[in-house]
């Protein structure tokens, strides 16, 4: 099983909306960087959702539930998504500056590559955002 961090603009798709639907097509993503990691997702795998633009936290927990497939409201081959399911909302949110502000967080995507909307996450983080999430 991998990890991944996806990011979404809460005023376009946030995590209550992902909570109200239960299930959603994970799209938008076209960053070429982003869409090897989109494509490399499997179903299981956990997934963060993280709000950007004001919140800039991450707020709650989804799985992955289909292999990754061409976006079906594009013509262009390669892009591609993935349908996520949600699990639940983190006790706490953990935000950018908290994560910025631990040193064990130095070589991830999200502190060093902040244009990236879907990134891995090397286990050992995993558990230190679940950590910090009150999980």
């Amino acid at each position: 099983m991998s990890c991944w961090l996806l990011k979404t603009e809460p005023e376009d798709y946030s995590f209550t909306d992902l909570e109200r639907d239960g299930r959603t097509v994970w799209d938008g993503v076209a960053n070429n960087q982003a869409l090897i990691h989109l494509r490399n997702a499997r179903p299981g795998d956990e997934a963060l959702i993280y709000h950007t633009g004001d919140e800039r936290s991450a707020v709650g927990l989804a799985r992955v539930v289909s292999e990754p497939y061409p976006d079906p409201r594009s013509d262009d081959p390669r892009l591609a998504v993935f349908d996520v399911e949600v699990g639940r909302r983190l006790p706490r949110p953990v935000t950018l500056a908290e994560i910025k502000a631990d040193p064990a967080f130095a070589g991830f995507d999200l502190v060093r590559n902040s244009r990236l909307s879907a990134m891995p996450v090397p286990p050992e983080l995993w558990r230190l955002l679940l950590a910090r999430a009150g999980l």
